[in-house]
């Protein structure tokens, strides 16, 4: 089994492309905190972000950049510009083209800027490992990453028949070419279980957790199964996931059940049964602890996920 493709297989994730700027120098964007990732990709020139004004990361063409955690920040060529609002840029409705912004003055830069969304039950599963800012830069964006970005930039440039949905999807596959080319990125013990697919024990450890979240793995049993003796697996797998093997079991049955309230009507009992609970009064217990919500309460609020610029 595909971890990954396991784990976005039972969220809705998705993105949305929201400008395509031409910017000529001195510009400063500002942009507003808001509950999902941001990303922009500069296809030409220079910028510079920062992030509740501190650090400055200077960005040159080909870099790619997401604030995972949707923090305000600043975009611009010249610090000295007065920052202009992004949410106040006009633009007419439903018109993805080239936005032009900024002064007249050389240099220019191209960049497109959108947003990731990832809503629950696996939201914090699959970004709380992600860093705060995540850049990439050529040629660690990888072939993919960088196919997928210049498609983006030439399919907003001009207005055609689909182009919403095409850009909808794109910034999907996107996603999931952000995911794997920081997951390449990382060093041993670093991404928590993203990072841990890679392993030779402990990626098959996860892949059964993930194969048959309801079946009562001890340690023994899967360090057995993946060549390992129960404290050496132990070990192992809390170092490179960032948790006890336990506690990782009920996180993913817990994400399991919560998708299926989302997206069936059956029983509670009967979908505490398929997640490993003899007892839909322990599996309700353990949800809530999990959530917040008891099991009937977190079916009936499940809301959807902002997407403003």
């Amino acid at each position: 089994m595909d971890v990954l493709a396991d784990v976005l297989d039972r969220v809705r994730f998705g993105g949305t492309l929201l400008y395509h700027f031409e910017l000529g120098h001195p510009w400063s964007l500002a942009v507003s905190k808001r509950p999902y990732a941001r990303f922009h990709y500069l296809s030409r020139g220079t910028a510079i972000l920062s992030v509740n004004q501190g650090e400055e990361l200077h960005l040159s063409a080909g870099d790619f950049v997401v604030v995972t955690h949707g923090q305000q920040h600043l975009l611009y060529s010249d610090r000295r510009e007065k920052p202009f609002p992004l949410i106040n840029l006009e633009r007419p409705v439903g018109r993805l083209g080239l936005v032009r912004h900024g002064g007249n003055s050389e240099p220019t830069a191209t960049m497109i800027c959108g947003n990731f969304t990832v809503s629950q039950p696996l939201r914090s599963s699959v970004l709380e490992f992600l860093p705060s800012i995540l850049l990439l830069r050529p040629p660690t964006n990888g072939e993919g990453l960088d196919a997928i970005l210049k498609r983006m930039v030439s399919e907003s440039a001009l207005m055609r028949p689909g182009q919403d949905i095409a850009l909808s999807r794109l910034t999907e596959v996107l996603f999931v070419e952000v995911l794997r080319s920081w997951i390449t990125s990382l060093r041993p013990g670093e991404g928590g279980w993203l990072g841990a697919m890679g392993d030779p024990h402990i990626g098959p450890a996860l892949q059964l957790i993930h194969e048959q979240p309801q079946r009562p793995w001890t340690l023994q049993e899967l360090g057995n199964r993946v060549g390992l003796g129960r404290s050496a697996f132990s070990a192992r797998f809390t170092s490179l996931v960032g948790q006890p093997m336990q506690r990782y079991l009920i996180a993913r049955r817990m994400a399991e059940a919560a998708f299926l309230l989302e997206t069936s009507d059956e029983a509670i009992a009967k979908i505490a049964s398929r997640v490993g609970y003899e007892t839909s009064a322990a599996f309700s217990k353990l949800f809530q602890r999990h959530y917040g919500l008891a099991p009937g309460r977190y079916r009936a609020t499940r809301g959807k996920t902002d997407s403003e610029p």
